[in-house]
């Protein structure tokens, strides 16, 4: 395939090895005293490791190139241990990889391997704020092993009620994940049971925050959550907030393996 990819000028590099650990892919080597590509498999043409470069050496072109293979990418990183794993993950989650991450949350979760934690802090060191973060958000859409979703607070919200509560962004957005979904509408609404379950079963998502509006369509949506805890391996919280058709919160309510609290 025709993709952009890494390129090496011989003649303009010393062999510092700054390049090398900017790589976190470990596409870049020291061999004979010049940087090296050993693997177009393992460059994911991003260009990280440009900047590192002392002497302009590297550039990014394009040209035919084996496609970049995250899971054999993984093979290699997870040999260099936990440090090695975060850094990758971050590097690309900064460059808005998201669909190669997933991909390498998958491997790890498949092969028993902790998966880092990589929020980004402020300079208070509090954690990123969540708001809007993520697509897609509709629930028949997102991957339920998506990496931002792993330990995270997951909302779920009725159609309607991002645009009839005013406090919907700042009351219950922040420091979660979203997912909307309407129980009336909505066709095939099973998946929704087998994404739910495998969010708290293998993304580990800490609770669950369902929003839903008075009219009585919307309660499924909060027995949607119930029936997918009970089935799962795993016992979070749950809470439930009702919005009336004028925007205002007319309940709130603590509920665990179904029982109100």
């Amino acid at each position: 395939m025709t993709r952009e990819i890494i390129t090496i000028d011989e003649e303009l590099c010393d062999g510092c090895g700054r390049c090398v650990p900017e790589c976190r892919e470990g596409a870049l080597q020291i061999i004979n005293g010049k940087a090296r590509l050993i693997s177009d498999l393992f460059c994911d043409g991003l260009g990280a490791c440009i900047g590192n470069c002392p002497t302009g050496a590297l550039k990014i072109e394009k040209r035919e190139a084996e496609p970049y293979d995250e899971k054999k990418v993984m093979e290699y990183i997870v040999k260099g241990g936990s440090e090695v794993i975060e850094a990758h993950l971050k590097h690309l989650k900064e460059h808005n990889q998201l669909d190669y991450l997933t991909i390498a949350v998958e491997y790890l979760t498949e092969n028993g391997i902790p998966i880092p934690n990589i929020s980004s802090e402020n300079k208070n060191g509090d954690s990123e704020q969540m708001e809007f973060v993520q697509w897609p958000i509709q629930l028949h859409l997102i991957s339920p092993l998506a990496p931002h979703f792993f330990e995270a607070e997951l909302l779920i919200a009725a159609d309607c009620c991002g645009f009839v509560s005013p406090e919907f962004r700042s009351e219950f957005l922040p420091n979660k994940r979203l997912a909307i979904a309407c129980p009336k509408l909505d066709t095939n609404k099973q998946i929704y049971f087998e994404k739910l379950i495998t969010m708290i079963d293998r993304s580990l998502i800490k609770s669950i925050t369902v929003l839903i509006m008075e009219v009585p369509c919307c309660g499924g949506l909060l027995k949607l959550a119930e029936q997918a805890i009970e089935l799962s391996s795993r016992r979070i919280p749950l809470e439930a907030v009702v919005i009336g058709i004028d925007g205002k919160i007319l309940d709130k309510m603590k509920v665990i393996g179904g029982e109100e609290l």
